[in-house]
């Protein structure tokens, strides 16, 4: 949803930063949506997020069709004056788009909001032992919809990256179960922002590396190096749980509340 609507108001408006607020604020109204569904009337999350991630995928495509294939100004790389020139480094770190170098921030903010203000450590708390939160005068219920609700809007501005940046189109089902693979990262960075962005770089440098490893020539089949990224990050997760069984997981995830108990 946050690729396609995304797309839609960059063809209307032609403002990136609107197109992105656009984005973020469609996939939020969705994990609000779900938010709903798992903390306030205690239904399964996993079904929840399964029947969501249907209905974004119908709906985007529903709406998005008339742009399909339309091409638009984006989110085009810009290169870091003088660093970008430097050997080898320049063009692997300092010329990308803004969103990557934003990524940068964005982690460590959130790194700051869950670790270092009264906010996070309700978040946490809420995570770890709801009912020790409950007791001390926390709102279970609006921390975590809060948290799902800023979950969702970062994801949308992810979904948006596809398209106004990385690709700059529109296309059916384009995000391709990355968002699958992002909850996947995740849990192998053990839930924590600055360690779930070097994992993700790490899968992003696997995605470059079967196309460059394509376009010079190689003769492994294009199927097998695009699955790499992939093989990665299951493998990655089987390495993650295996040298820790809990996963450094929230222990009440996935856990309903019930202020009667």
């Amino acid at each position: 949803m946050g690729a396609m609507v995304g797309v839609v108001v960059q063809v209307k408006t032609g403002i990136p930063g609107l197109a992105l607020l656009a984005a973020g604020l469609a996939a939020s109204t969705l994990a609000a949506v779900h938010a709903f569904i798992t903390v306030y009337l205690n239904g399964n999350q996993l079904v929840s997020g399964i029947g969501l991630s249907i209905v974004g995928t119908g709906l985007s495509g529903f709406l998005g069709r008339p742009y399909v294939g339309v091409r638009f100004s984006g989110i085009d790389v810009w290169g870091i004056p003088f660093l970008k020139d430097l050997p080898v480094l320049g063009k692997v770190l300092f010329q990308h788009d803004i969103l990557v170098y934003l990524t940068v921030f964005v982690a460590a903010a959130v790194w700051f909001l869950i670790y270092k203000t009264r906010f996070g450590l309700q978040v946490r708390a809420v995570g770890e032992e709801p009912h020790a939160a409950y007791a001390q005068g926390v709102s279970v219920r609006r921390s975590r919809t809060l948290a799902v609700v800023l979950g969702g809007f970062l994801a949308g501005i992810g979904g948006a990256h596809l398209s106004l940046a990385y690709t700059q189109l529109w296309a059916e089902r384009m995000t391709a179960g990355q968002g699958l693979i992002a909850v996947g990262l995740v849990i192998v960075a053990g839930w924590h922002p600055v360690r779930v962005l070097l994992t993700t770089y790490l899968f992003g440098v696997l995605i470059v590396l079967h196309l460059n490893l394509q376009a010079s020539g190689i003769t492994i089949s294009p199927y097998i190096l695009a699955a790499l990224p992939y093989i990665f990050a299951v493998l990655a997760l089987t390495f993650a749980t295996f040298i820790d069984k809990r996963q450094s997981m929230p222990a009440a995830l996935a856990k309903e509340f019930n202020m009667l108990h």
